[in-house]
């Protein structure tokens, strides 16, 4: 299945919220990913943690590139080119990573892949955008500065498209302070898909609260 860059870039700013999971069992992935497309997150990270991780999602991205062509499969913590080379090999139409690496922009723009890395300076992020990279994702989102951080940086740089990941609530009071900064999208892992939706395996409560979360952050956009 191929994903134009442009389009994938659109619909992680779109939805707003980039739905970020791994799980060692391919069944729970599936089910997962699938509850967070049906609530309107097209566009999933699957963390690449855990041995044999690149096995589980060359599976889910088969599977999803027969049932559900609309599912974008994307990576998270790539640190390396060759990982990221073995994941986009294996399907992965965006990647990115809890740090800036050069060659895995090299590789990410050979192929025409979003690649998204970790940043946590004005120079960090500047450095990822000279390598190509038009959404940068500051991480720890909290840890760095928070919303704060993303007004000081959008002062001089209005260009500049953040995605914070880390520090990120599903309430509409975190969600509003990190969109009135100006942030292009989020990033959220176990405060979306919580511990507790999985160990009951409430696929349903994932997407509604999938669901939901897209809805607010349709509203404080004013969309």
């Amino acid at each position: 299945m191929s994903v134009d860059r442009m389009a994938v870039l659109t619909a992680m700013m779109d939805q707003g919220v980039i739905p970020v999971f791994y799980h060692p069992d391919v069944e729970v992935c599936k089910n997962v990913i699938q509850a967070c497309a049906n609530g309107g997150a097209k566009c999933i990270e699957f963390t690449n943690r855990g041995d044999f991780a690149a096995h589980v999602f060359l599976e889910v991205a088969r599977y999803f590139a027969t049932t559900d062509k609309s599912v974008i499969m994307g990576v998270g913590s790539v640190v390396d080119a060759p990982t990221a080379g073995i994941y986009i090999a294996n399907g992965a139409k965006f990647v990115v990573g809890p740090l800036v690496n050069a060659d895995v922009a090299k590789v990410c723009n050979r192929r025409k892949i979003p690649y998204s890395p970790g940043c946590g300076s004005m120079s960090e992020i500047s450095y990822a955008e000279e390598l190509g990279c038009e959404i940068v994702k500051i991480f720890p989102g909290e840890s760095v500065g928070g919303p704060d951080f993303v007004k000081a940086v959008l002062a001089p740089c209005p260009w500049t498209r953040i995605m914070p990941t880390g520090g990120v609530d599903c309430t509409e009071e975190s969600l509003r302070q990190w969109f009135n900064a100006g942030v292009a999208c989020v990033g959220m892992g176990s405060k979306l898909i919580t511990k507790q939706l999985l160990d009951a395996k409430d696929y349903a409560g994932i997407e509604k609260k999938v669901r939901d979360t897209i809805a607010l952050i349709r509203t404080i956009r004013g969309k």
